[in-house]
């Protein structure tokens, strides 16, 4: 569950700890509901991948209502060599956070599992009850979502080294 919340909050996120604590508190409560269509641990996955979208979204939210200075600190204990390539890691990072927070949650929560945590279709599929053509529909409208946003701004493009 913890890998989960990483990839979707990002490993330099100060949340990650309460996030994984609402995670396992969620999947707590929804045991009692779980009906054994996939296993457990794919039901912890998609309990945490979805607290974490949930928890990404309100931090957005927060985030149009007020002023927020980038954290130098946490620029500056970039694990990179270069302060530029963290700088430009984080960027993308966050680049691609605001990216997922625009699909929706359906689209969201598939393509984390498929390209964040390495899920293959058949898995996510068992894992959140759909038929794997309905995972496959929704990974490629969320490819093709971003992909269509991301060719609309060349900023974007810039900023995620986006190559057509």
């Amino acid at each position: 569950m913890l890998r989960a919340v990483r990839k979707v909050l990002g490993h330099g996120t100060n949340d990650v700890e309460d996030v994984l604590q609402e995670a396992v508190e969620g999947l707590l409560l929804a045991l009692a509901s779980f009906r054994g269509e996939c296993t457990v641990l794919h039901f912890a996955c998609r309990v945490a991948v979805l607290t974490a979208l949930a928890s990404r979204r309100r931090a957005s939210f927060r985030a149009q209502w007020s002023l927020d200075v980038p954290d130098v600190a946490a620029v500056s204990a970039s694990p990179d060599p270069s302060p530029v390539e963290g700088l430009s890691a984080t960027r993308r990072r966050e680049t691609l956070g605001m990216l997922l927070d625009e699909l929706p949650p359906v689209q969201a929560e598939v393509l984390v599992f498929h390209c964040a945590l390495g899920f293959t279709v058949e898995e996510v599929a068992s894992s959140i009850g759909c038929p794997a053509e309905t995972v496959r529909s929704r990974l490629r409208l969320a490819k093709q979502a971003l992909r269509e946003r991301i060719e609309a701004s060349s900023k974007l493009a810039e900023i995620l080294e986006f190559k057509r």
